[in-house]
């Protein structure tokens, strides 16, 4: 009998800075697991910090968090690997990265090797690729010019497994890649060693969001173990379980097809997948299919500024008010507009939000439950700050004093702040939404290895 070649990836959490059970991940590095591997982001967080190249998470919890697995990697003398450094995986947030491993080293007295992936692009290597033809658009991607393109803050590609193969060939400590597919830094390592394609790739993506795929999803940590036939989950927390339906169904998050998973290179079709419990509340699962597509490609992602925001916020505990809330605000919309009309600010945006009614799914709400209180929430948006500042200013005595009919004595609300007009700053917007074919996987991604001493 023919021993199988089983490569373990241990995944502590969904992403850096998602809490996890701390126990859990003591338990998963008794199994002895072969890479530590974490995601660090992705645009679930909005068009901003791609736009500005920050991360949305603070830089303390981010060391302390980054920390804990860097002791954890130490410990067992395996590798660490984080893809999407700093939620959106710039360059700055890579170096933002690399900088507070630096830190923790050198605090700790370590020697490390860190391989650094990196893959913004230029204006002009986006351009240049559509001008050849082979820039093209995913489903729902907005239209695009040259102009548009330069306008882009960042423009990041996602890295697939191939990428991450290269960094992992470095043999460093740890890995610190810019923008990638959640998924390829969990499947780097399993097809590199010969694993089942169709295993890796399927086990890549129950495993992104680490627990979420289990009975609890807060406990974060999970060990993935590949081989050549298929793939098993098996939860490091005591309080969780894997399940066939907890497994199978998480092919329906962020995925647009439950059967069919889109990476750079190729697809993954789950269709003949089977999964069956196991021993310790564990999964296994066997039939998935990977299958290679040419040419080879990587998706674009870019954020520009749209505009400049101003926000203006005043509560309301009338009672005739709030039950007459939507008779008030279009009444307030129809004065903005004279007002914006009469000042010749026609490129100024106002969108209101009644908090406490609808605001967060606006015409989907189902539930219009009633309630003593609202908080108006208007929004100004505009091509300068200055300008959006301004238009909030117009509207400041209407949003206090505004009254419901004419016949009325005038009322006062509520502002909660002094001043009542907040600027937001610049607003951005995804603009990029496209897959880019390459000669080479490598050929947009940079990856350098740097050493670090304990001395100094």
């Amino acid at each position: 009998m023919i021993e199988k070649n089983v490569v373990k990836v241990l995944v502590p959490a969904g992403a850096l800075g998602i809490p996890y059970d701390r126990d859990a991940l003591a338990k998963g590095l008794t199994h002895k697991p072969d890479l530590i591997a974490i995601d660090g982001g992705s645009t679930d967080s909005g068009p901003f910090y791609l736009g500005t190249g920050t991360s949305k998470y603070s830089r303390s919890s981010t060391k302390s968090d980054w920390g804990e697995l860097m002791a954890a990697r130490a410990k067992i003398g395996v590798p660490l690997l984080i893809g999407t450094a700093g939620t959106c995986g710039t360059n700055s947030t890579v170096d933002w990265l690399v900088g507070i491993t630096k830190e923790i080293a050198s605090e700790r007295h370590e020697t490390l090797t860190i391989a650094v992936l990196k893959s913004d692009q230029s204006a002009a290597n986006i351009n240049g690729s559509a001008a050849l033809g082979r820039m093209h658009p995913l489903e729902g991607a907005p239209a695009i010019t040259s102009e548009i393109i330069e306008d882009c803050t960042n423009i990041v590609v996602l890295a697939g497994a191939e990428q991450i193969q290269q960094a992992l060939a470095t043999d460093a400590d740890i890995i610190i890649a810019g923008r990638t597919t959640d998924t390829a830094i969990i499947a780097a390592l399993p097809l590199a060693r010969g694993c089942h394609k169709g295993a890796a790739w399927h086990g890549a993506k129950i495993a992104e969001c680490g627990a979420l795929a289990t009975t609890n999803p807060n406990s974060g940590v999970v060990l993935m173990e590949f081989d050549q036939t298929g793939f098993t989950i098996i939860p490091m927390s005591d309080n969780a379980s894997a399940t066939p339906q907890t497994v199978s169904a998480h092919m329906l998050y962020e995925n647009s097809d439950p059967f069919i998973l889109y990476e750079p290179g190729g697809y993954l079709d789950v269709t003949g997948a089977h999964y069956h419990s196991t021993a310790e509340r564990s999964v296994r699962v066997e039939g998935s299919q990977w299958h290679d597509t040419t040419p080879y490609c990587v998706k674009i992602e870019g954020a520009r500024i749209s505009g400049y925001q101003t926000v203006s916020f005043v509560l309301i505990r009338d009672s005739d008010y709030v039950s007459h809330i939507d008779e008030w605000v279009s009444g307030l919309e129809a004065v903005f507009a004279s007002k914006m009309y009469d000042n010749g600010n026609n490129d100024v945006a106002l969108e209101i939000r009644i908090i406490g009614k609808n605001a967060t799914l606006g015409a989907l709400e189902t539930d219009m439950a009633s309630t003593s209180e609202l908080g108006i929430m208007a929004i100004f948006t505009a091509p300068t700050q200055a300008k959006a500042n301004e238009a909030a200013k117009i509207l400041n005595p209407h949003l206090l004093h505004m009254p419901l009919t004419e016949n009325e004595p005038m009322p006062t609300f509520a502002f909660p702040f002094s001043p009542a007009e907040t600027d937001r700053g610049p607003l951005y917007e995804f603009c990029l939404h496209h897959v880019c074919e390459l000669d080479t996987p490598m050929a947009w991604f940079s990856l350098d290895v740097i050493e670090v001493k304990a001395d100094g």
